[in-house]
């Protein structure tokens, strides 16, 4: 019987970036793309910075750029490059050819940890709808790499059944996930629509890939979601119900994490689960302020959330992993309404951020003095489910009720 050899393949890479100006973040994007490698399981072994006005059509950078890459790959013992921007099917083949080691960019990089994260049928069919387009408008450029065995960053999801699947297999494929996606939409649309009935105020934790939304979550609910200090750690998202101060309920949503140049295609594949954020009543940024860049990943979630239509909702801005700084931060985000610095690992300032939901939420009601004859007192009973009974007093005429509730239950009474 043949034995496989099933180890991991652990792919020693450069990192390659193009600058603008002197000005440019790209260093910064480079580290970023370092995280990112390592959590696809490469090793970053050098890197490169190519300044210039645009990127070569060809081949992303310029030639003598090229033969320095070429150098840099025989003395280091590279197995691959990952360009910091996605590439044209063009640009793949010309730096495949021209450097004849494995050729990636930001976007394979990313997806390929997608697929490795999704662990639920929606988030599976949305990982491989998203490689499906990127492949299908680079099928040309591959090249060898698409025919090339063995495993690595790329090769997961969809990618492991049929590398050479043409164009035509590919939109068909495409077609069947759009409509399961539809189906599952359909599904999620029918649950936020029952949430909506029951008049639970919803919060959506949004922020940047490993902020801390989901250690958040897990210490305001005891949610169990999978916490770890890697990009990405959660995909899926998870809704629970948490109990504010007044003993009201409240449903937290976490949501997945954002990040810089964050693929076009992985957006529209993820917009049903995204869109749990433009269906919230409250949006509660989590922000990493212990990372030096954590201006520019605010930047970048606040541009994500306007791509998806979430405006206008109040947003409460959490500077967290505040307790592995040297002293408090006095960090602001013209984009709050109200901010809190907090530490959600060990729990500080979270009675703060919680006392702040539900002032949000009162300030969303409708006080009302009312008397209820006292075959009405089931209404009562719906105050005290949906909204906050303030007080109330019995009469000889009926149950005399001051209370805050939502508009839809307003009605109702």
């Amino acid at each position: 019987m043949a034995l496989y050899d099933t180890d991991e393949i652990i792919e020693k890479v450069i990192l390659v970036g193009v600058a603008f100006d002197s000005s440019d973040e790209t260093e910064s994007s480079l580290d970023e793309l370092s995280e990112l490698a390592k959590t696809a399981g490469a090793v970053t072994v050098g890197r490169m910075i190519q300044t210039r006005e645009n990127f070569h059509p060809g081949t992303y950078i310029g030639k003598g750029k090229i033969e320095e890459l070429r150098v840099m790959i025989d003395e280091l013992d590279a197995t691959g490059i990952i360009c910091d921007d996605e590439l044209s099917s063009a640009q793949f083949k010309n730096l495949e050819d021209e450097l004849q080691v494995k050729v990636m960019d930001r976007t394979m990089v990313i997806l390929d940890i997608f697929a490795a994260r999704a662990t639920s049928s929606e988030g599976k069919i949305q990982v491989e709808m998203a490689q499906l387009k990127y492949r299908s408008i680079r099928l040309a450029g591959f090249g060898a790499s698409m025919s090339r065995l063995g495993g690595g960053i790329g090769t997961r999801g969809p990618g492991e059944k049929k590398i050479e699947t043409d164009r035509r297999l590919i939109k068909d494929r495409i077609s069947k996930l759009s409509s399961d996606l539809k189906d599952m939409k359909e599904h999620r649309e029918i649950q936020r629509e029952k949430r909506s009935k029951s008049s639970t105020p919803v919060a959506a934790i949004v922020g940047y890939t490993n902020a801390g939304k989901s250690t958040l979550l897990n210490k305001l609910t005891d949610a169990g979601v999978l916490s770890e200090d890697k990009l990405f750690a959660t995909l899926d998202p998870t809704t629970r119900a948490m109990e504010l101060p007044n003993g009201e309920k409240i449903l937290l949503t976490d949501t997945v994490g954002f990040i810089r140049k964050l693929p076009h295609n992985l957006i529209e594949a993820f917009k049903s689960t995204l869109e749990e954020a433009k269906y919230a009543d409250i949006i509660v940024h989590v922000v990493d302020v212990s990372n030096p860049d954590y201006e520019q990943q605010m930047s970048t979630v606040y541009a994500t959330l306007k791509q998806l239509g979430v405006e206008g909702k109040p947003v409460v801005t959490l500077f967290n992993k505040c307790d592995i700084l040297p002293e408090m931060p006095s960090a602001k985000d013209l984009h709050a309404d109200y901010i809190y610095n907090i530490s959600a690992y060990r729990g500080m300032g979270l009675d703060a951020f919680k006392m702040c939901l539900q002032d949000i939420i009162l300030k969303s009601r409708i006080r009302i003095e009312r008397l209820f004859q006292y075959n009405e007192a089931g209404k009562i009973q719906l105050i005290r489910e949906y909204g906050q009974l303030e007080s109330e007093e019995y009469t000889e005429n009926g149950i005399k009720v001051i209370a805050y509730v939502p508009k839809q239950i307003e009605g109702k009474l």
